[in-house]
C-alpha cells in the first residue's frame, strides 16, 4: 500500500526526530494548542500520530482519523490511548517501551536516597538558620537495607540491580506476572514473594506496575499499617496506584517514614492537596524520563516506528498485537 506518510504532531517533538521524519519523505501536520477540537480538526488527513502525553486520543477523537493507521507514543506508557477503539478501528498502537529505563530507574534510586539522606528537611533547616539540626535529626545509610519492588519489569530490575550492586542492599520483589523461567535468571539475589511479605520486610519500597483496574489503590492504608514506621515508599509509575488520601494520613500518624512521588491522581497536582505541605513528601511533576537525553531517545524511537510503519516493516513494541491478526 502506498502512503502518503502524512504525520500529525500535536505537541512539539525533539528536533532531531522532527528532522528524521522530514529526512525519511514525510509530511507534517502541527498543532498550535493540542487541544480536542485542534487535532480534530486536523486529524483526518494523517496516516500516523507521533504522541505524547498532552492529549488523549479517546474514542471519540480516534474516530476522526479517517486514514489514521497507526498512533506511535514517545514515551513507555500508553494509557492515554483508548487501546480498545483504536483496535476497533484498524490502528497499530505503539510505545517506546524500554527507552527510559535507566532515566526512572535513576529517578527513583535519586528519591530514595534523598529521602533517606534527609535532604529535603536538611537543606530547608540550613537556610533558616537550623544549623544545629545536624544533632537533632540524623540520616541514615543506604549499606545492607531491604529494597522491595513492586513490580520487576525494565525499571524495577534496573533498580534492583543499582541498589545490590551499589549498596549491598537485600532485594525483595513481587511480581504476578513474571514468568517462572525469568524469575531463575535473578534467584542468586533477588527473593521473589508475595506484596504482603515484600511491604513489612522492606525499607523502601518502588512501585513499577501499570496504572489498571486492578492496580488502582493497590497500596491503601492497610498497606501502609504493614509496613515499617522507618520506611519509605517510592512512586514514579502512574498516580492513582497509592491512595493519596491514606498516604497523607500513614506520613501524618508515622505509618510510614517518608515518600517519593514523580506520579499523581491528578496531573498537575491541585492547589489544596496536602502532600504539598509535608516535609517528608518529595514531590517531582512526572519527569523521571524527562531528561535531556531520554527525551530524545524516546522521540526516536517513536518517529523510527513510524518511518518503519510507512516502509512495510514489522512493527515493534505493539500495544494492541490483537489489531496484527
Amino acid at each position: 500500500m502506498a502512503y502518503k506518510k502524512t504525520v500529525i504532531l500535536p505537541q512539539p517533538i525533539e528536533q532531531e526526530a522532527e528532522q528524521y521524519l522530514l529526512d525519511n519523505g514525510c509530511n507534517l501536520i502541527k498543532c498550535d494548542e493540542c487541544t480536542f477540537d485542534e487535532v480534530a480538526a486536523k486529524l483526518p488527513d494523517a496516516e500516523a500520530v507521533v504522541l505524547r502525553t498532552g492529549i488523549k486520543f479517546t474514542d471519540e477523537l480516534i474516530s476522526k482519523g479517517k486514514n489514521l493507521k497507526t498512533i506511535s507514543r514517545t514515551g513507555a506508557g500508553v494509557d492515554n490511548v483508548d487501546l480498545k477503539s483504536a483496535t476497533e478501528h484498524g490502528i497499530i498502537v505503539s510505545s517506546s517501551l524500554g527507552a527510559n529505563t535507566s532515566s526512572v530507574a535513576e529517578h527513583a534510586l535519586a528519591m530514595i536516597m534523598s529521602l533517606t539522606k534527609n535532604l529535603k528537611v536538611l537543606d530547608n533547616q540550613v537556610r533558616n538558620k537550623g544549623f544545629r539540626v545536624r544533632y537533632t535529626n540524623p540520616s541514615n545509610d543506604m549499606g545492607g537495607k531491604v529494597l522491595g519492588l513492586l513490580g520487576f519489569g525494565r525499571i524495577g530490575s534496573t533498580l534492583a540491580d543499582y541498589c545490590y550492586k551499589c549498596f549491598g542492599c537485600k532485594i525483595v520483589a513481587f511480581d504476578e506476572y513474571l514468568p517462572d523461567e525469568v524469575k531463575k535468571n535473578y534467584e542468586s539475589w533477588v527473593e521473589f514473594m508475595d506484596m504482603e511479605s515484600v511491604l513489612k520486610q522492606s525499607d523502601f519500597v518502588s512501585i513499577h506496575v501499570p496504572l489498571t483496574d486492578a492496580t488502582r489503590d493497590l497500596i491503601n492504608y492497610d498497606s501502609f499499617k504493614m509496613m515499617k514506621n522507618t520506611s519509605i515508599i517510592v512512586n514514579t509509575s502512574r498516580g492513582g496506584i497509592i491512595n493519596e488520601p491514606d498516604l497523607v494520613k500513614a506520613l501524618t500518624e508515622g505509618e510510614i517514614a517518608g515518600a517519593g512521588l514523580d506520579v499523581f491522581d491528578s496531573e498537575p497536582i491541585e492547589d489544596d492537596n496536602p502532600l504539598l505541605q509535608m516535609e517528608n513528601a518529595i514531590l517531582t511533576p512526572h519527569t523521571a524520563a524527562l531528561t535531556k537525553e531520554c527525551v530524545v531517545r524516546m522521540a526516536m524511537q517513536g518517529v523510527e516506528r513510524v518511518v518503519a510503519f510507512f516502509n512495510g516493516e514489522a512493527p515493534e513494541k505493539v500495544a494492541n498485537p490483537e489489531v496484527l491478526k
